[in-house]
């Protein structure tokens, strides 16, 4: 008999379990509710269950419970409204993967390390992936083992941090203690028997005198590939899972004060992530193979290194007026490479290398703060008033480098074709240019970009009476390439007794567009109803996307609204109900693939051959978002043991309210040829609005009896659907919803930890793919599933406390 996933978990956290009704539940000896938060407030007292706005503690024990030793893998099991899928054969996205929060895109969330502005990745998601055009912060280059939390903020708060806090914020709060430190050690692999990995992580508090501290954490491993691609003709040509990795994280957290009333501090990371990930198979008779170096067809793969560095360093302390002053220095860096193998450029002819370095992306953020606050006694209010003010300026930059020569070199020389079947037809065609899978970056794709931005926040908060607190945020911004923008916030939170509040915010925002956005520009091999495409990716100003319809980037406007009831029932029991909504006007997203025949349009009109479509970057669209987030825990105290759940529920839904009509040069185009384009077609608006699960529920649940502890997630990934771009809906497909459960016992021996785990331990596979079935083109699973398509994964783990 066949059990349910959320059955077994029950089973499994509560199993040996002595009659429940002999011990009334009580509190956690140290409860969530009371951690003070830094992240939506400038209160200095503020806790998670007094919080006027949804926040979630993510601890580290959460953060370590599963295999898995990536930051925004560990989240999207731990936060329901947070998604972050496995995309396979994507370019660059294969090495740095989008995480969303409420269905929204990737660079819609701001990540603050310790309060402070993350700079994001150099790469921009181009490919059939969630998140595609963006370019976000890559969560997983910063170590867990250096966390000491993760608070994330589940509103808007774009008047408090400024540009990307739409859908929320994320904040990694590091270590900081002057003592202890701990060691990890795991290895696991596949049920399947690939993508064995390893992974040792470890930190140190070192005390700096009487009143410094000095905390040190550094985390490394290897993973092998996995691959679930489905044979052709009884032969695997494809390779179609996670790509292999070998990567290594170093940080730091330190602070010193030499005299009191002054504390300096400085924290800051360096990763680097080497990544070896795989193209689509070209078969022999392939007009892109040459079958003098490839006799049998080749799988091209691309190796790309994501160099990671951030570093902040800052003053804060105190005048005698009682003014809180805070200045820092915030750098970061993310510089990520391209380095295309076992592939050619088949314009070369017989002499091509087999292997190209194909460019390098660099994306630069340094940042200039000031915060300042103070409290002041109001007489009419029953508390003091916190008023808070500052300043930042903010530069970015965004380096192209070129590629080799012979990475992006289109001879124009021509070929014998062959059908689709491989024979030869008697026609000379032109042979593709560049390296396969992925041509470099030419000089004329190159540049270094940059802007500046200046702005101003003012931030009051207060509690009114011991039942209603209220807090009010303005900033203004200004923008060297596109002008200058302020938006506002109001929340409130008003308990109706110690069991019940409700709390409710309102606010604007917004997100400039990235420089990525505006100046990206390449060639890369694309999927479109399963058949492999050569797409350009128009930066905004080039003559050739103007005559499509390109048109200079705004920045994203956005209205949140926030409604939450809090519950505290029973002693160790809290309930928060969240429903929110999102509305983001002039919504930067990257176009639809313009193909048809719009690669003859580029080669007659523009001189770009070889390619067969293009694409840019637009504010095309209008959004709408609604959901609602549900999270509970409770703890139960037993007459030996202990037993703590916490379940979470996220529904979520994206609508189209505006599509842009075409400028007059597409529709000039379109009318030209004779066919339709559209900026923002099907297949796109499929990913926006069905693209990511429905709903998504997890139950957790920890037993603990003396030494011996078990760790139960069952979760419920809701479906999804991908568009195709047939207008009857033909290559549409909705994939089921799917559980997954994951398990892990622990034993604790003196300051060692033993853990035997397994994560998906029941082997849950999405649907399987229907378009290309039986085919050479049949990649089974799609890259979209939320809990990616590799089965069960079993892991040992020891660790070491001091």
């Amino acid at each position: 008999m066949s059990r349910h996933p959320l059955f077994l978990a029950l089973i499994a956290a509560t199993a040996a379990l002595p009659a429940l009704a002999q011990t009334p539940p009580a509190a956690p000896t140290a409860r969530t509710l009371d951690t003070l938060i830094v992240t939506g407030t400038r209160a200095a007292d503020r806790t998670v269950a007094e919080s006027q706005s949804p926040i979630d503690i993510i601890t580290p024990e959460t953060l370590q419970a599963t295999g898995t030793p990536e930051l925004a893998t560990a989240l999207s099991r731990a936060v329901p409204s947070l998604n972050f899928p496995r995309p396979a054969i994507t370019d660059g996205t294969d090495a740095v993967r989008p995480a969303q929060l409420r269905g929204l895109a990737p660079d819609q969330v701001l990540v603050l390390v310790n309060g402070k502005r993350r700079h994001t990745t150099a790469l921009i998601n181009l490919n059939g992936s969630q998140g595609r055009g963006s370019s976000p912060v890559d969560l997983n280059a910063i170590p867990i083992s250096a966390i000491e939390r993760v608070e994330v903020l589940r509103d808007g708060a774009a008047a408090q941090y400024g540009s990307d806090a739409i859908a929320g914020v994320i904040n990694v709060v590091l270590k900081g203690s002057r003592e202890g430190g701990s060691l990890t050690g795991s290895a696991g692999k596949m049920s399947a028997g690939d993508g064995e990995q390893w992974n040792l992580g470890a930190d140190t508090g070192i005390a700096l005198g009487d009143s410094g501290f000095l905390h040190l954490a550094a985390q490394g491993g290897h993973q092998d590939n996995t691959n679930r691609a489905k044979p052709y003709n009884g032969v695997v040509e494809q390779r179609y899972g996670d790509p292999e990795i070998d990567s290594g994280a170093f940080s730091y957290n330190t602070q010193y004060s030499p005299a009191e009333g002054i504390t300096f501090y400085s924290f800051g990371s360096y990763s680097e992530r080497d990544v070896l990930s795989n193209g689509y198979f070209r078969w022999r008779g392939d007009n892109r193979n040459n079958t003098a170096i490839y006799p049998e067809g080749f799988l091209p793969q691309i190796h790309n290194v994501s160099e990671d560095r951030a570093f902040v360093v800052g003053a804060r302390g105190y005048t005698a007026n009682e003014w809180n002053i805070d200045l820092s220095y915030n750098h970061g860096l993310n510089h990520l490479t391209f380095d295309i193998e076992n592939t050619h450029n088949r314009s070369l002819g017989d002499s091509s290398p087999t292997q190209f370095y194909a460019g390098a992306l660099e994306a630069t953020q340094n940042v200039l703060n000031l915060d300042v606050n103070r409290e002041f006694d109001v007489g009419w209010l029953a508390y003091p008033l916190t008023v808070a003010f500052g300043a930042e300026w903010r530069g970015e930059k965004f380096n192209l480098s070129p590629g080799e020569p012979g990475s992006y070199a289109d001879t124009g020389l021509m070929i014998p074709e062959r059908d689709a079947a491989g024979n030869l037809t008697g026609r000379m065609i032109r042979a593709a240019g560049g390296a396969q899978v992925f041509a470099g970056f030419k000089p004329v794709d190159a540049g270094h970009f940059n802007r500046e931005s200046y702005s101003v926040y003012l931030d009051l908060e207060t509690d009114v009476t011991d039942r209603f607190s209220l807090g009010l945020a303005a900033r203004a911004e200004d923008y060297s390439d596109f002008g200058s923008t302020s938006t506002g916030k109001l929340s409130a939170r008003y308990a109706f007794s110690d069991a019940v509040a409700l709390r409710a915010t309102a606010s604007t925002g917004f997100r400039a567009p990235s420089l990525q956005q505006q100046y990206f520009q390449s060639t890369a091999t694309n999927f479109i109803d399963g058949v492999p495409y050569d797409i350009v990716t128009f930066r905004v100003t080039n003559p050739a996307a103007i005559a499509l319809g390109a048109e200079p980037l705004r920045a994203e406007e956005s209205t949140n609204f926030g409604l939450g009831l809090v519950l505290q029932p029973a002693d160790g029991l809290y309930v928060t109900v969240d429903a929110y909504q999102i509305d983001i006007d002039d919504r930067i997203y990257l176009s639809e693939n313009l193909t048809g025949p719009v690669g003859d349009y580029l080669a007659a009109e523009h001189g770009i051959f070889g390619v067969q479509g293009g694409r840019y970057f637009t504010n095309a669209l209008d959004t709408q978002t609604r959901g609602i987030d549900i999270i509970g825990s409770y703890n139960w105290a037993l007459d030996t043991s202990n037993l703590g759940l916490t379940a979470g529920y996220n529904r979520n839904r994206t609508t189209i309210e505006r599509i842009a009509p075409n400028p007059a040069s597409l529709e000039a185009v379109a009318e030209q040829y004779g066919v339709v384009l559209n900026r923002i077609g099907r297949v796109e608006q499929g990913r926006i609005t069905k693209g990511t699960p429905s709903d998504k529920f997890f139950l957790n649940g920890i037993w603990t009896l003396g030494s011996f502890s078990v760790d139960a997630t069952t979760t419920r990934w809701g479906e999804f659907t991908t568009y195709g771009s047939a207008a009857d809906g033909s290559g549409d497909q909705t994939y089921g919803a799917e559980w997954t459960l994951d398990l892990a016992f622990n034993y604790r021996l003196d300051r060692w930890t033993f853990t035997l785990g397994g994560d998906n331990v029941l082997d849950a596979y999405p649907d399987l793919s229907v378009a290309g079935a039986g085919g050479r083109a049949w990649l089974p699973y799609s890259t979209q599933s939320p809990f990616g398509f590799n089965g069960a994964y079993v892991y040992g783990k020891v660790g070491y406390r001091w």
